[in-house]
């Protein structure tokens, strides 16, 4: 079962597990998005990650639902392309949902739907919606955080054998389908970094 840390504390730790996972794969990152983007997803996703970092001293003092909501806001602020403002949409959301609403399941759908809105995409369309919509299928269904991760790195491998519809990735059109979404494989890798820090710290 899911379980989200009510802790604020945690905040800082979950910060570095993403920074260090996103400095990890910046360069496989770019590579994959050489093949149908502009090349920069790896750097713009170390960029944003330096940028939360940067702030994780004053971010930890924060509630857990509004630091989520300052966090996405760096994104935005910090991340080009597209990413920013999905990756920032995400984070915003969740955070303005968890303020009201203890039902995480509840509160991650309504976030993918925002961020599904922002995006104008839908399931199937090369995004990282791709890995979203089936995490939070996992999480609907109470699977362990182990299992999240599993799913989130095998719905991002689904995306080589889809053609993309959004971004700069559609103008290739059938010569999309061949490749990794670079954005499906940002969320997957990140999901799965917060699944290993979240199951290292045990049950909240």
């Amino acid at each position: 079962m899911l379980v989200v840390p009510a802790n604020a504390a945690l905040i800082g730790g979950l910060i570095e597990a993403c920074r260090q996972t996103i400095a990890a794969n910046a360069d496989h990152l770019s590579e994959l998005d050489r093949a149908i983007g502009d090349g920069d997803h790896g750097t713009n996703m170390r960029r944003g990650s330096e940028a939360v970092y940067a702030e994780r001293d004053r971010l930890v003092h924060l509630p857990m639902p509004k630091a989520l909501e300052e966090i996405g806001l760096t994104l935005v602020m910090s991340i080009g392309g597209a990413a920013g403002p999905l990756y920032g949409t995400l984070l915003m959301e969740i955070g303005r949902q968890m303020a009201g609403d203890a039902d995480f399941a509840r509160v991650l759908e309504r976030a993918i739907d925002a961020v599904a809105r922002r995006g104008r995409a839908s399931a199937g369309d090369k995004t990282l919606l791709d890995v979203l919509y089936p995490v939070h299928a996992e999480v609907v269904r109470r699977a362990g955080l182990a299992g999240i991760a599993e799913e989130a790195e095998r719905a991002a491998s689904l995306t080589f054998a889809m053609k993309a519809m959004r971004g700069r990735a559609a103008f290739l059109g059938e010569r999309s389908i061949g490749h990794v979404d670079p954005g499906a494989k940002s969320c997957a890798l990140l999901t799965a970094a917060i699944c290993r820090f979240l199951e290292e710290q045990g049950p909240a």
